[in-house]
């Protein structure tokens, strides 16, 4: 992987995208689709830094496809730039109404193309690192809660899709409102983030996420993470701020600082929201705190749907 910028393109016409990589792929990764269906599965997946896209295609046209991609909360933000062989004005503004940023012509000018490309990766490179700013927790270098629930968001979607497996893990620090009232604010602060980056520095997959949830509350999304693996990684994470050895002197679990995790795992339905797989992940980070802190705690997360098809299975195996 590199870290040259994507460039998503969406045309029906082979040749037109020919043209299109041939003027671009030496600057950027180029992916392209010839289809409406295709163009919005693959640009989830691979999340685009800017789209240059057809206006004439045979399944849905690009001012349709523009005005659903702008309604997308992942893939609103991406910058698209039609191309077309319509030059007139009413054209021009029904794109972007649609939501276009920018339009190149038919026949495709390779040099023009390029600037007009690369003026608006700029820009939209800029407004991201600025917008991570604003969804970066200033203290730990980990996303804030913002940035969680978008995140939560997004994969939830996904994997709804693909009935992909989920993991949501809370953690808490013990007796922290101790930590603080003992040791001092500026000693809580540094406990705070050497326990965030003792988190992040366990998230080893791309997908995985750390974030600060809230005050001394940390929270994972593992993505795709198997039943073994989420608990593995919320027990990994425990003994990783354990082993930071921090001395706490007001704590009845131990004489430095521990954590209480909860984890809820399972499959990814969409009938789930975030609420629900953070509130269960909660309850069971309570579990932990009430069977005495310093310990993770394991639910799966069961759709209504498939808990009463479980339990119809129970009653049927007892009345044999």
């Amino acid at each position: 992987m590199t870290d040259r910028p994507v460039i998503l393109i969406i045309d029906d016409d082979p040749a037109n995208i020919e043209i299109c990589c041939a003027a671009l792929d030496d600057e950027y990764e180029v992916c392209f689709a010839l289809s409406a269906s295709q163009a919005v599965d693959l640009a989830h997946e691979v999340r685009p830094d800017l789209i240059l896209l057809d206006v004439v295609m045979p399944e849905m046209d690009g001012y349709e496809l523009c005005r659903r991609m702008k309604a997308d909360n992942v893939l609103a933000d991406i910058p698209v730039i039609f191309a077309t062989g319509l030059g007139d004005d009413e054209a021009e503004l029904r794109g972007l109404a649609a939501g276009a940023i920018d339009f190149v012509m038919k026949p495709i000018r390779p040099a023009s193309l390029r600037q007009r490309v690369a003026n608006h990766v700029r820009m939209k490179r800029m407004r991201d690192s600025l917008a991570d700013q604003a969804l970066t927790d200033a203290l730990t270098g980990l996303g804030n809660r913002r940035m969680l629930e978008r995140r939560l968001q997004s994969e939830l979607r996904r994997l709804a899709r693909e009935e992909g497996t989920l993991a949501v893990i809370l953690i808490d620090i013990d007796h922290f409102k101790r930590f603080n009232d003992t040791h001092g604010h500026p000693e809580g602060d540094r406990c705070l983030r050497e326990v965030g980056q003792a988190i992040g520095a366990c998230m080893k997959r791309g997908a995985d996420f750390a974030a600060r949830h809230g005050g001394e509350e940390f929270a994972c999304i593992l993505p795709d993470a198997d039943q073994a693996g989420a608990a593995h990684m919320a027990e990994q994470i425990r003994k990783r701020v354990e082993g930071l050895g921090i001395a706490h002197g007001a704590s009845d679990v131990a004489g430095h600082v521990t954590i209480s995790v909860g984890v809820a795992w399972g499959i990814s339905e969409p009938g789930l929201d975030a609420e629900y797989w953070l509130t269960a992940a909660d309850r069971m980070l309570y579990r932990s705190k009430g069977a005495g802190r310093n310990r993770v705690s394991f639910e799966e997360v069961l759709s209504s749907a498939r808990a009463a098809t479980g339990s119809q299975a129970d009653q049927r195996r007892a009345a044999h």
